[in-house]
């Protein structure tokens, strides 16, 4: 049955549609008021001359649809499907979990402490911060001023003496007795939950009360300690960027698209004022549908701009009163309704038309462009860098696109090799690759061979695929890694393709025929800083592709000196749980379709029933005998990990 018949059979229903490969994997998530409708919008011949609505169509072989009570609902599930799947089809936030948190845990002694992850708990979180570093920054403040710790101690018994923190006044001492009232360490808890919270007018308040107070009562040292911190939390809300309209919390969205590319800023307004900034940017995506109807009818918002505010709101992370917003955007309502229905949280998104909120969205587009023409469009430095590679190395044009490669090795051991990418004025590590050698025996130490193997795979497939070729190819070596890459482009046809390699210690560019005259650019040269960049980058690449080898291989190892795990097995589960911790925490239900009984009883004894136990205990012998010099671990469980030795790659 073809999409089309599918289609035909769906109901005029709420709900959501997956569209699926050939290998069921998901490539896009939405949702619909009607799916039948909305499914057959799909195959209108406007909609199949798209280029994203052409390609889906063509990759997809079915389509799936799940129905739901009504459209909040399948707001939800759209927005839950979309993060567990993450389809290549849909706009994908991608740094929406890198910005730490500060937590404050409720105990009857609070702590605060740095985190990236929201657990579903009652604690709270104050954040995200951006950059990451004032977070730690902040921590640091209460540490001082408010004097709340970030340590493990066990708070709920009594401990002899308190640790380093409290004779360096950075914590109250509530792990030993006598040195803090339960009284006082709250009235500390509080005052650093409102700084956290930037209700810091409220703060200050309070502080000069209780300075007040304190003199009345003629305690003079309380009352100079309410003096300096009052006089902190004062110098820190001075310090704050620019005031907004009306003083009310919420955030701000600047956003500026030109054709597949487009930058989003979010300004975070706390206490009238704004804090922090997030950039987010995207690139390769699709043009704005157009409208079905009549082609007069006014212009559709831009869906990416819904997509976002998904993603970013609809999270249990503590949400602003209010978000200003450049234009409307579908499913406004369903979004707050669903916001405050699930977390509790009420959310206004507004538009505004006139005033002080409509001149801070203005400003907020303003900065947005500037994001994307700063990290879209190539730096003038990067314009002279390329117009410097042309003329040194004697290239056709300044070269857009440069692809850099990389050996890295110990020993012969292990050998990966990267090839990275520059191109308009920034590194593509989308478009990174690694390698592993094939052409060499283990212990086997040929640089040259290995360059040569993987520059003949990558323009082997590049040549076989039509693709376009880099304005430069860059090797990071002397004259052996240039001719050994120069021959493997001679074999494929490519002799012409531009090539250079740069040696690390004199830095000196080698180019074919001139290899007795090696170019030295001088130390503060553009066009030296850049390949320096490039292959410096490709250094790192390499070596982290190496270093994981080394490491999976450590891991097999260990896996293989239990009984009955062969090499095979010792790779299904490390691609499944990841390293021994992960195989150590995991369950029987995950490790029984990947183990058969006797292997599961060889490494995890501890998860399976008696009956298990006996029968796994009776082939043990057979085992052992069968597995020759492999030994069990005398707890008959996981080995005990060994130090690796020091982790090295070629220079």
């Amino acid at each position: 049955m073809d999409l089309q018949e599918q289609v035909r059979q769906l109901p005029s229903a709420p709900g959501v549609y997956l569209f699926r490969d050939a290998e069921d994997r998901v490539l896009y998530v939405g949702k619909a008021k009607s799916l039948r409708a909305r499914l057959r919008n799909y195959f209108l011949e406007a909609r199949l001359a798209e280029a994203k609505t052409g390609s889906l169509l063509r990759e997809a072989a079915r389509v799936e649809t799940i129905l739901t009570g009504n459209e909040g609902e399948a707001l939800a599930l759209e927005n839950n499907l979309i993060k567990a799947h993450r389809p290549r089809f849909n706009v994908l936030l991608r740094d929406d979990k890198t910005y730490p948190y500060i937590c404050m845990t409720r105990e009857r002694y609070p702590r605060v402490y740095v985190t990236r992850r929201l657990g579903r708990d009652d604690a709270e979180y104050f954040g995200p911060y951006c950059p990451a570093s004032r977070a730690w920054r902040m921590l640091r403040f209460i540490h001082k001023f408010f004097r709340i710790p970030s340590c493990r101690v066990d708070l709920t018994r009594t401990h002899p003496q308190p640790c380093l923190q409290y004779h360096i006044r950075r914590c109250w001492g509530p792990c030993a007795a006598g040195l803090t009232s339960d009284e006082q360490y709250s009235r500390a808890a509080a005052d650093a939950r409102l700084f956290l919270g930037g209700k810091t007018q409220e703060l200050a308040r309070e502080l000069a009360q209780r300075r007040d107070r304190a003199t009345a009562a003629e305690r003079y040292e309380e009352a100079a300690a309410m003096h300096e911190l009052l006089a902190v939390v004062e110098s820190a809300q001075e310090r704050q960027q620019m005031a907004a309209a009306a003083g009310r919390d919420g955030d701000l969205i600047g956003y500026y698209r030109r054709g597949e590319r487009a930058a989003l800023n979010r300004f975070h307004l706390r206490q009238g004022r704004v804090e922090e900034r997030e950039e987010y940017f995207w690139e390769q995506l699709p043009e704005p549908e157009a409208p079905a109807a009549e082609p007069d009818a006014a212009p559709q918002p831009d869906p990416l701009l819904a997509a976002v505010l998904k993603q970013l709101y609809l999270s249990p992370a503590p949400a602003p009163a209010r978000v200003l917003l450049p234009e409307d955007f579908e499913d406004r309502a369903s979004l707050e309704a669903l916001i405050e229905a699930t977390y509790g949280q009420k959310i206004a998104f507004e538009t505004p038309r006139r005033g002080a909120s409509r001149r801070l969205v203005e400003w907020a587009q303003v900065n947005a462009r500037h994001s994307f023409e700063r990290h879209f469009e190539p730096e003038p430095e990067s314009r002279q860098a390329q117009a410097e590679l042309q003329r040194v190395l004697g290239l056709p044009a300044p070269p857009e696109r440069i692809e850099c490669f990389d050996i890295s090795h110990f020993q012969g051991a292990e050998t990966a090799a990267s090839m990275v990418v520059w191109e308009a004025g920034r590194m593509r590590k989308a478009e990174y690759r690694s390698y592993n050698v094939r052409s060499l025996e283990a212990g086997q130490v040929d640089d040259f061979r290995a360059m040569a193997e993987v520059v003949g795979r990558r323009y082997r497939r590049l040549r076989d695929e039509a693709a376009p070729l880099p304005g430069l190819v860059l090797i990071d070596g002397g004259v052996g890694q240039l001719h050994a890459a120069l021959e493997a482009l001679r074999e494929l046809g490519l002799a012409d393709l531009p090539i250079a390699s740069l040696a690390k210690r004199e830095e000196l560019l080698y180019v074919p025929g001139r290899e007795d005259r090696p170019i030295r650019l001088p130390r503060h040269a553009a066009g030296l800083h850049l390949v320096q960049q490039i292959r410096d980058e490709a250094h790192r690449f390499a070596l982290r592709h190496h270093r994981r080898r080394r490491l999976r291989r450590g891991l097999e190892s260990q896996l293989r000196l239990v009984p009955g795990i062969g090499p095979a097995t010792a790779r299904k589960l490390l691609r499944r749980f990841g390293s021994l911790a992960g195989i150590e925490a995991a369950t029987a239900a995950e490790l029984r379709p990947l183990l058969n009984s006797r292997q599961l009883q060889a490494l995890r004894p501890d998860l399976l029933p008696a009956a298990d136990a006996v029968a796994g205990a009776e082939t043990e012998s057979n085992l052992t005998q069968e597995q020759g010099s492999r030994r069990p671990n005398a707890g008959g469980g996981l080995p005990a990990p060994r130090r690796d030795a020091t982790m090295q790659s070629k220079d």
